[in-house]
């Protein structure tokens, strides 16, 4: 009997895969920390045998290298990716026998990069399972503007076809298992559901459902702003990732912080976005831990800036520089955690900022208060409607725009609250007064504030 365990890291949207029999499994697209893999194969008693990666990724840095280095296992790597290192290339039809009866077999699946590959994992040869990576994702398929704008619309058609090819050779019973498409943005659009098969995505899935044209007008139609630090993930890989260091970081005190913030580095406060606005060391920034915190630090962060954490506790520490390790930010500077009160210097006072609903904000209006309202959602999230007089800068452009904010206090709100606290942080360390809105969109309409629609 073959297993297959998911690997689900819901930070970036992603998921691994170890599959095997009684001795020996292949690791699909293993992330960057790959002590969960090896502890992963452990508990199951077998022996990693290959690690094979369906492309060079662009999202998160990739620990396939050095798991294959430390198992042993061979490195299957597309045969059609530029890498800087000795693997084992892989070209449509190749087999790889894992163990006893169980195959894996190389179905190539260009699209969601030129090289893409995905893999069809047969017992006896009946294939139970299909590794489709960035391909067939379900509902959707990867994002095919990823390596080179001139190529995005032939990729695009090569993605249809892809996922067309994948359907006509395998039986509609063969679950789809793809690394993207789980909240990343490598995904083409986002879909809901978590598990699926052939037979489900022939039925549903635009890829399957439309003409190709109409299909790749509509994907490009609805592509969002890629985050800034796909730009490194993809060159990293492609080099051989680096060994990635857990061990904890030094621990700072209040001088050591301040210091830090004079030298222009990010202080980020883990904590959740209530207990940050209500008070948090001046200059500092909040990413919730809980949040997308790999996802939209590395996104705003200067490339190679050094950041220094703050936490309540050493393992919210660790959790996050496990998570951030993922995108390639390897060591913080520093970290703190306990008090808020005990990273300031002694006599420096915490700073602080309200937040507040959108009923809140209706009031202020009605009451002819000056209020500057600014939407941090993304583009095609304000297209569906936004509050009138609103001004717009997407919460990964703000860092950058801030002097484009309206002199005044600003009431700064996204679709829930979390980009909003990210977006208010920004604005409180550059000196504004500002508002955090910690309210579901849904809200402000109920508040009676007037939206103009998309």
């Amino acid at each position: 009997m073959f297993f297959i365990d998911n690997l689900e890291f819901e930070g970036l949207g992603n998921r691994s895969y170890l599959a095997g029999g009684p001795a020996a499994a292949v690791v699909v697209d293993p992330p960057r920390d790959i002590d969960q893999v090896i502890a992963a194969a452990a508990r199951r008693g077998v022996r990693i045998a290959y690690v094979a990666e369906t492309h060079v990724h662009n999202d998160y840095v990739t620990g396939g290298l050095e798991l294959a280095r430390v198992t042993g296992a061979r490195y299957l790597v597309p045969a059609g990716a530029h890498v800087s290192f000795a693997r084992t290339p892989v070209a449509d039809g190749d087999t790889f026998t894992v163990d006893g009866g169980l195959t894996l077999r190389a179905i190539a699946t260009p699209g969601h990069t030129p090289h893409h590959t995905s893999y069809a994992l047969a017992e006896d040869g009946r294939e139970v399972a299909a590794f489709t990576g960035g391909s067939l994702l379900i509902g959707s398929v990867g994002r095919p503007d990823l390596v080179e704008p001139r190529l995005t619309e032939q990729l695009a058609r090569a993605q249809h076809a892809s996922a067309h090819r994948l359907v006509d050779e395998l039986d509609d019973e063969v679950p789809v298992l793809p690394t993207h498409g789980f909240g990343s943005f490598c995904s083409s659009s986002q879909a809901e559901g978590d598990a699926s098969t052939i037979g489900e995505e022939r039925r549903s899935n635009d890829a399957l459902t439309l003409d190709v044209d109409t299909f790749v007008a509509q994907m490009l139609a609805g592509l969002e702003d890629v985050p800034a630090y796909y730009a490194h993930m993809g060159p990293a890989n492609a080099a051989g990732p680096a060994p990635v260091d857990l061990t904890p970081p030094r621990r700072a005190g209040g001088e050591e912080i301040a210091s830090r913030l004079a030298a222009g580095e990010w202080v980020v406060d883990l904590r959740n976005r209530m207990a940050f606005a209500e008070g948090h060391v001046a200059g500092s920034f909040n990413f919730e831990s809980e949040g997308k915190l790999a996802t939209y630090l590395a996104w705003l962060i200067p490339w190679g800036k050094p950041v220094v954490l703050l936490a309540e506790t050493p393992q919210q520490v660790a959790d996050a520089q496990r998570e951030l390790a993922r995108v390639g930010i390897d060591r913080p500077a520093a970290a703190a955690t306990g008090e808020p009160t005990g990273w300031v210097r002694p006599g420096e006072q915490l700073a602080s900022f309200p937040h507040a609903r959108f009923t809140d904000l209706a009031e202020v209006r009605e009451r002819g208060e000056e209020a500057v309202v600014l939407d941090v959602r993304r583009d095609s999230e304000r297209a569906g409607g936004y509050i009138d007089g609103s001004v717009h800068i997407p919460v990964h452009e703000l860092h950058g725009r801030i002097g484009e904010v309206p002199d005044g206090t600003v009431w700064v709100h996204c679709a829930g609250g979390m980009r909003a606290a990210i977006a208010a942080s920004l604005l409180d360390a550059a000196g504004r007064d500002v508002v955090a809105v910690d309210d579901g969109f849904d809200a402000a309409a109920e508040a009676g504030l007037p939206l103009i629609s998309g």
